[in-house]
């Protein structure tokens, strides 16, 4: 319910925060203000009694996080990705948050499996094994299909998981209109609908089938993607708390030790994590949209396999259009271009100066260049990026949101493995191919052929629709009104004439 006694859940997040040690620590990490600081440590500083204790074992912002539920594990898993953000040491840290939480009993698993799937364990499996994995809502179990012999991964939701997420989602509502109502300028964040998305995205997280269906479209998408696998789902050992995939042998991507001794180029795993998740968004417009460390895995033969399928993001062909001259304007350093496509976009209000905003976005762009990825300060860069959107009244888009968080979680998991990275010079060969192909005379053609099919459905009632134009035509009103240069019907003729040159056009452009 998202009534006030979420106030409590909030002092409690903060009190938590406090008691654990963990409040300065990412405020320092976060590089935020001195005097932002100081406020946060007096005002969490009286409640700090009223705190969770979590496990003193942990260091303490591991220990706030988990501690508080898995919606904040969550984010603590975003910025594990991000130690040019938080710092290598913070980083390393959450990176426990991935796939190395505290797992759920057996009996526990055995039973959710013998609930969803029908059958014990033992009547599927010939083995199964004590948790592989343990993350904020699933942990994962390595077995055996008892019929085939086959080695597979069996997903199993934690027990009480969707009560423990709706707790977190209502307070962070509360907080949102909170937000919305104290401080007015923040509307054009739309903190309700960002967090309505994050709900709408967690509750697919919670249904395992949804998360099956999604790894079945994600496997279609990508099958002939040279590099990259997607273990094959099995059907009948799935359900809607457990769900089987084929055991991916390989090296886990955070592991950057056993890639070295396995003889993995982490360079160029850190090119095509990137590659990778452009080509997905910018070619299908279906992408993975929780690419951390935990969820990608390296073949012996340097094949990259993906993992964990609960968050995948959808963009449309227009956006990806848009986003793909946004990216390639930034590479060329056509900050002017870049600027009018925000314009054409609707992302800046009309009454901005195009100018002005192209010169923002230069101070922006300019200092990646040239500037080994080691020596920028992303947090100084969101910053200086957050300052320019509300500067030019630039409201949240919350179709981007995903498409946004997802970019910044692959960078961060490419510098990971190799710290000079520029995502801008390995994004370029793939941004290139794609406005090859999807913007200019081709696309054009594209565009209007695919129209003339929507039409061209309509063919069977443009006779009726002629002749509906033209009984109307024939009834006079008083006063007769002066009949049109051209009539309804003549408007269809028109537009099948026009369809029929395009057409033409399409298939002759097509044809080279």
């Amino acid at each position: 319910m998202r009534g006030p006694h979420n106030i409590w859940r909030l002092i409690r997040t903060g009190a938590t925060f406090e008691r654990t040690g963990a409040m300065k620590l990412a405020l320092e990490a976060l590089d935020t203000p001195p005097l932002l600081r100081i406020t946060a440590r007096v005002l969490g500083w009286p409640f700090k009694w009223l705190g969770l204790r979590g496990d003193p074992s942990q260091p303490a912002v591991l220990r706030a996080l988990t501690a508080l539920g898995p919606a904040y594990i969550k984010f603590g898993q975003i910025l594990s990705t991000r130690p040019d953000v938080v710092g290598d040491e913070l980083a390393g840290q959450l990176r426990i948050l991935q796939d190395k939480l505290p797992p759920f009993s057996m009996e526990e698993a055995r039973a959710a499996v013998e609930l969803d799937l029908g059958q014990p364990v033992d009547a599927l499996f010939s083995s199964f094994s004590e948790p592989v994995a343990a993350a904020s809502i699933a942990q994962v179990h390595r077995a055996t299909v008892r019929e085939t012999g086959q080695d597979v991964a069996v997903k199993i939701l934690r027990p009480n998981i969707e009560r423990d997420f709706r707790r977190d989602i209502d307070a962070f509502y509360f907080a949102a209109g909170l937000i919305e109502f104290l401080s007015p300028s923040s509307r054009r964040l739309h903190p309700n609908a960002v967090i309505s998305h994050f709900d709408g995205v967690v509750q697919g997280e919670l249904d395992l089938r949804m998360e099956a269906a999604a790894a079945a479209e994600f496997a279609a998408t990508t099958s002939k993607d040279s590099g990259f696998s997607v273990p094959a789902l099995k059907w009948s050992l799935s359900g809607r708390r457990v769900m089987t995939l084929d055991w991916a042998k390989g090296t886990p991507l955070g592991d950057v030790d056993a890639l070295i001794a396995h003889g993995h180029d982490l360079r160029d795993l850190g090119c095509r994590v990137i590659q990778m998740f452009l080509r997905h968004a910018l070619r299908d417009g279906y992408f993975h949209a929780d690419m951390h460390q935990g969820n990608l895995k390296v073949a012996d033969n340097g094949d990259l396999i993906a993992l964990d399928f609960g968050i995948m993001g959808r963009i449309d062909e227009y956006t990806r259009r848009i986003y793909a001259e946004i990216l390639m304007g930034f590479i060329q350093k056509d900050y002017r271009k870049v600027a009018e496509v925000h314009f054409e976009a609707g992302y800046v209000p009309a009454d901005r100066d195009v100018d002005e905003f192209a010169q923002a976005l230069r101070s922006v762009g300019e200092p990646i260049f040239g500037v080994g990825a080691s020596n920028i300060s992303m947090a100084h860069l969101l910053a200086h990026l957050f300052d320019v959107t509300e500067r030019f009244g630039m409201e949240t888009r919350i179709e981007l949101i995903l498409l946004q968080r997802t970019m910044v979680v692959v960078e961060g998991v490419s510098r990971s493995l190799d710290p000079d990275l520029n995502m801008w010079d390995v994004a370029k060969p793939v941004v290139e191919q794609y406005i090859m192909k999807n913007i200019g005379p081709r696309a054009v053609a594209s565009d209007l052929w695919a129209t003339l099919q929507v039409l061209a459905r309509f063919g069977p009632k443009l006779p009726q629709m002629a002749e509906a134009a033209l009984s109307k035509m024939s009834q006079p009103e008083a006063p007769p009104p002066k009949p049109p240069l051209i009539g309804p019907a003549g408007y269809v003729g028109i537009g099948v004439i026009i369809a029929s040159l395009f057409m033409i056009a399409a298939k002759f452009v097509q044809g080279y």
